[in-house]
């Protein structure tokens, strides 16, 4: 059976211990189960949003590749997480590493598990501004503008910077 390949995007964000290396081992374990990395953006830290904790995070967008179904690109973004020890408490709460997959090629669902496009991510600019550089024209299907063009618009608030690249090995920042 012959699969078909799609690029999809994966958000990653850590705000407990070595939040690099946390970033590093997520695009590593993305790697070896199968979600191939071919575009890096640069590492953003970002304000908090939706708590009152006071730690920032690191932020960054992968894009990948894959054949795999959303459901197991979810579990395998899943084991990653578990995998460098994140344990999930409650929402937005501290986390040593989050993955979240923001779309999948034309994959559109709204299940309890999974929805994409991720049902937040036009919102957010520490999510849109390190898409931005990796897929400015990448389209919102819900507005019909690009990242760029949302990135623009947005209303959000919470301070976002460039830090600088993740320095991994042999991988090709943007």
């Amino acid at each position: 059976m012959v699969r078909l390949v799609v690029e999809g995007y994966v958000g990653l964000g850590s705000n407990l211990g070595d939040r690099e290396a946390y970033l590093r081992a997520g695009i590593e374990g993305i790697a070896r189960r199968g979600l191939v990395p071919h575009a890096l953006s640069s590492v953003w830290e970002t304000q908090p949003v939706d708590t009152g904790e006071p730690l920032w995070f690191l932020n960054m967008a992968v894009r990948v590749a894959t054949g795999l179904p959303p459901e197991e690109v979810l579990d395998r973004l899943l084991e990653v997480e578990a995998e460098v020890g994140r344990v999930r408490t409650s929402r937005n709460a501290p986390r040593v590493l989050d993955l979240d997959l923001l779309m999948l090629g034309d994959f559109r669902c709204d299940g309890g598990r999974l929805v994409l496009p991720h049902p937040r991510m036009w919102e957010r600019r520490f999510v849109l501004a390190p898409l931005d550089e990796i897929a400015p024209g990448l389209v919102n299907p819900g507005s019909g503008r690009t990242v760029r063009e949302e990135l623009a618009a947005l209303p959000d608030p919470h301070a976002v910077r460039k830090v600088g690249t993740l320095a991994l090995p042999g991988a090709r920042p943007v």
